[in-house]
């Protein structure tokens, strides 16, 4: 990818060039949470307190999304404000890409689109809520989220409360060993299951401190060893949701989904809407916790991995 024109595709902001030039400690984010994930302008709210989390820890946020065909590392206000409105983006993974580019769409990125953004912008630490992963009867329908084959190639640590628990966490964390992505848990020997600090399955290393993970990705990209880490950082106690009650939940969000024939790239916004309705806005205030935690995680260990 080093090769491209990276001015012909991509706008970077003065503040993330300089950070990523000087080596200074920088964080991705996605938009997809934004677009798709919350309502206007809660959304907003949101996206600027994610930023100053991620300023007090001493790191650049750096909110990746596409608009008008142009990739962006870091937006304007007034483009911000566009991506929280939502008015005509779509939902951007790798294989949509080259189609919003060309046509000169607008588009909020996905785990996967994330990833693809921050490297060419030379940016190697990602907070997001939780990845993507085998959708539950995956090993039927072949339902896997591309954001499992960009961990396995994309240079990026990806820091996350795990994988969302409508999914199978099991069969995704069997895809990522096959795969070679190292799965550490941060201060934790569970994988978290996003709502939930436990998934019943256990990570490859818990890495006590964030300067244990900056190292662990420094010896793995040192080595030649391509593709990413995925970080697992529980939702803070506070914040946590009982295992069973979510499990009954999101069965129950499944059923309806099954119901109402949705499948493909629509189903985890329509989970994640009625898991909300299901759960009487609980979900969502858990959801936004998280990503506030994950924000902060991620700054301290981009600020290690510069030091190094």
């Amino acid at each position: 990818m080093s090769t491209i024109d990276l001015k012909q595709f991509m706008d970077i902001t003065p503040e993330i060039e300089e950070a990523v030039r000087t080596g200074k400690p920088v964080v991705a984010l996605e938009s997809t949470i934004l677009s798709h994930g919350m309502p206007y302008p809660e959304n907003l709210g949101f996206a600027r307190e994610v930023e100053k989390i991620i300023r007090a820890e001493g790191a650049v946020p750096a909110t990746m999304a596409i608009i008008d065909g142009r990739l962006k590392a870091g937006l304007t206000e007034e483009e911000l404000v566009r991506m929280c409105e939502a008015k005509g983006v779509l939902k951007v993974s790798r294989r949509d890409l080259p189609i919003v580019a060309a046509k000169k769409l607008t588009g909020a990125t996905t785990v996967a689109t994330t990833m693809i953004l921050a490297n060419l912008a030379g940016v190697h630490v990602f907070a997001t809520g939780g990845i993507g992963g085998v959708h539950r009867g995956g090993e039927d329908s072949m339902d896997i989220s591309a954001d499992l084959q960009e961990l396995a190639h994309t240079p990026v640590a990806v820091v996350c409360a795990g994988a969302k628990m409508i999914l199978d966490i099991g069969r995704t964390l069997e895809y990522l060993e096959t795969m070679g992505v190292p799965v550490l848990g941060l201060d934790t020997d569970d994988f978290p299951a996003f709502y939930c600090r436990k998934s019943g399955f256990g990570v490859d290393y818990n890495a006590k401190t964030p300067a244990d993970v900056a190292a662990i990705a420094k010896a793995k990209w040192d080595m030649g060893l391509g593709g990413g880490l995925l970080i697992g950082n529980p939702v803070p106690e506070a914040y946590a949701m009982d295992f069973d009650a979510m499990s009954a939940t999101i069965d129950r969000a499944l059923a309806m989904a099954e119901e109402a024939g949705v499948k493909g790239k629509n189903i985890t916004p329509f989970l994640l809407a009625h898991i909300v309705e299901l759960t009487g806005g609980d979900s969502l205030k858990t959801n936004i916790q998280l990503a506030f935690n994950n924000a902060r995680a991620a700054a301290r260990i981009a600020v290690e991995l510069a030091k190094l």
